[in-house]
């Protein structure tokens, strides 16, 4: 099936998960109006969602492409996944409109090719993690929950946090918390992690907040706790070697555009942003792209104060160009 060419549509508008524990079928995805607005799927399209997770705006698009539209969803995370394919049909969406593929979001042109798509006249990219992974303690990716710590995005592959962390020195260490994290106090926090063996999520929250309450006495405790969740997130981004994804991402995008279509990307860390800004920057000035996003989109005030997480959220969006 090959996406549809039309004129470019102008004008802006990301998906994670409320932090609060939810019943398993309800999700509520951040800036879901802003998404829509940034993306503006019409009947017919050929959508993709490149991180499906709990699929809640996967359903709002599904809903918006209807009749004949198609959605091709993909995510790296083979325990949400098939919870995600089970609330689109439950939602009356089968396979002839939804296709499911367990897949990072790198590997989009394969998927495309696996699904018969040239190109997709709506994409949509949110690289936040799901409520659904930071409330289950099995995953690590929360110190609100005891459990390993894993932090894998695909618990299947590859080296745990705990594994990473025992692996680097100490000056390794410090560059990941600031080149995913932008933490301040990355030496600091570094020489407090390497005291001592680390292996579950309770362990190293509380090795980073008492340790760094004593190294830097002056600090807030409000402080504290945002460096306990910048060091939970730079190493989530390092496990799972999230940067290199996005940058891959990001180089095939204009390639997997139909001419006149949109991409919005929702991201939660000013490396990330950085990375989208630029690519689209660039794909302007090459020609891919008609227009894109000068200024990035925030979350609403009710929602920010309804969502901790709505208020990292940045999206950003740009318009493939006409030919």
């Amino acid at each position: 099936m090959t996406a549809k060419t039309r004129p470019p549509r102008e004008r802006a508008g990301g998906e994670s998960q409320d932090s609060s524990r939810e019943p398993p079928l309800v999700h509520r995805p951040i800036m879901l109006p802003e998404v829509l607005s940034s993306l503006r799927p019409v009947s017919g399209d050929v959508a993709v969602d490149c991180t499906l997770g709990g699929a809640g705006h996967a359903q709002a698009i599904v809903e918006a492409i209807g009749p004949g539209g198609r959605l091709i969803g993909l995510d790296v995370d083979p325990i949400e996944l098939p919870r995600a394919r089970e609330r689109l049909h439950l939602a009356g969406y089968g396979p002839d409109v939804v296709e499911v593929h367990h897949a990072s979001f790198a590997d989009l042109p394969a998927v495309l090719a696996a699904a018969r798509v040239t190109s997709a006249d709506v994409i949509l990219v949110d690289l936040g993690t799901s409520a659904m992974q930071q409330d289950s303690a099995a995953r690590g990716f929360s110190h609100k929950h005891p459990g390993p710590l894993d932090l894998r995005m695909d618990p299947t592959r590859g080296e745990t946090g705990a594994a990473l962390i025992a692996r680097l020195g100490e000056q390794d260490l410090a560059d990941v918390l600031t080149r995913n994290a932008d933490e301040p106090h990355a030496m600091v926090v570094a020489s407090i992690i390497k005291r001592q063996p680390i292996t579950t999520t309770h362990a190293l929250e509380r090795l980073v907040r008492v340790g760094l309450h004593a190294a830097e006495p002056t600090l807030t405790r409000p402080e504290v706790r945002m460096t306990v969740r910048r060091t939970f997130q730079a190493l989530r981004i390092a496990v799972n070697d999230e940067m290199t994804a996005l940058d891959r991402l990001l180089d095939v995008l204009p390639a997997c555009l139909a001419p006149g279509g949109r991409v919005a990307v929702l991201t939660f860390h000013s490396g990330e942003d950085r990375r989208v800004k630029q690519a689209f920057r660039d794909g302007h000035r090459r020609g891919w792209y008609a227009s894109y996003a000068r200024d990035v989109i925030r979350s609403g005030k009710a929602e920010t104060f309804a969502d901790r997480r709505a208020a990292a959220a940045k999206l950003r969006w740009a318009v493939r160009a006409p030919w």
